[in-house]
């Protein structure tokens, strides 16, 4: 030992061949616990990274990059989208495989559409399934159909869709700039005039008259027996009516026009003047009637003057 109380010398006893420092036992006791840690120790992290991913990552990785181009390639091409359009949605196909595609559709409701318009605007064919079937966009679609009021869809599994819907009850047809829609009573349009289903709806023409057929609907029933005569209704000028009989227009007044058809009736019943050769009677004005002759009427009428002027003068 030294004078401040400390030991000498090597850890090592060959170092000390006089025995000096430690004894050897102690000596070979540390060398067994240091060494250990004096040892270097390889991380784990220093291995090579081949061998610390799994066996055949790389390949997926490789096969999954290849999938994920095609895929993408398959949809930016178009390709994707021409199939949905032939075979329906992956989902639908694989529910349709399972059993539950739609084989039966029941409608409740229909009075004026058809099964196959209702079905296409529901947009549900034999491309659907039941369990991916999105009842409210369903809903959705029918309710964008003018004449559809109310409507409600319901699933029934495995294979069947049931619809209820109220359509709008058709009034008359409206002609605007050479087009004849489908109008409610309150004018609204609920349809294009696509096939005879409409034919002996009143028709009405021109600016507004959709929202004035209330107005021409009294008039037919001021009319009379002669209501069943009128094929249309005219609004002019947006103030007043044209009535089309059978090759006559009749015109009528802005004001008055019940009171001006009440002396229609009454000339007809006594004179039968709608069986003459004219192509209009003008009932605007209160104390005359005008009448407008064929141009026949008027030749002969014309001629007749002569034939009676030239008797008058001999």
């Amino acid at each position: 030992m030294d004078g401040g109380g400390r030991l000498s010398g090597t850890l090592n006893p060959a170092g000390n061949p006089e025995g000096a420092g430690f004894p050897a036992a102690v000596a070979s006791r540390l060398q067994g616990v240091l060494k250990p840690l004096l040892r270097p120790r390889r991380s784990r992290n220093s291995q090579p990274i081949e061998a610390r991913l799994p066996r055949g990552l790389g390949a997926a990785l490789v096969a999954g990059t290849f999938a994920t181009v095609s895929i993408f390639g398959f949809v930016a091409s178009g390709r994707y989208d021409a199939f949905i359009t032939e075979n329906g949605r992956p989902l639908d196909i694989m529910a349709r495989i399972a059993g539950f595609g739609v084989e039966r559709v029941t409608i409740s409701g229909i009075s004026r559409m058809y099964e196959r318009e209702v079905m296409q605007a529901a947009g549900i064919d034999w491309r659907s399934s039941v369990p991916f079937l999105d009842v409210n966009e369903v809903r959705q679609k029918l309710m964008a159909v003018p004449l559809i009021a109310t409507a409600s869809v319901r699933k029934l599994y495995p294979n069947e869709i049931v619809i209820t819907q109220v359509e709008r009850e058709p009034a008359a047809l409206w002609q605007k700039n050479g087009e004849i829609q489908v109008i409610a009573a309150d004018g609204t349009v609920i349809d294009e005039m696509r096939d005879e289903r409409y034919a002996n709806l009143p028709l009405v023409v021109g600016e507004d008259a959709n929202v004035h057929l209330q107005e021409y609907l009294k008039l037919i029933d001021a009319a009379g027996p002669l209501g069943e005569r009128v094929k249309a209704g005219s609004y002019v000028s947006g103030r007043r009516w044209t009535l089309k009989l059978d090759g006559v227009d009749i015109r009528l007044p802005e004001t008055g026009a019940n009171e001006a058809l009440a002396r229609l009736v009454d000339l007809e019943r006594k004179n039968r003047l709608l069986e003459k050769d004219i192509i209009a009677v003008d009932l605007r004005m209160d104390d005359r009637v005008v009448v407008r002759l064929t141009e026949e009427a008027a030749a002969a009428r014309a001629e007749a003057r002569k034939k009676t002027k030239k008797g008058a003068a001999t």
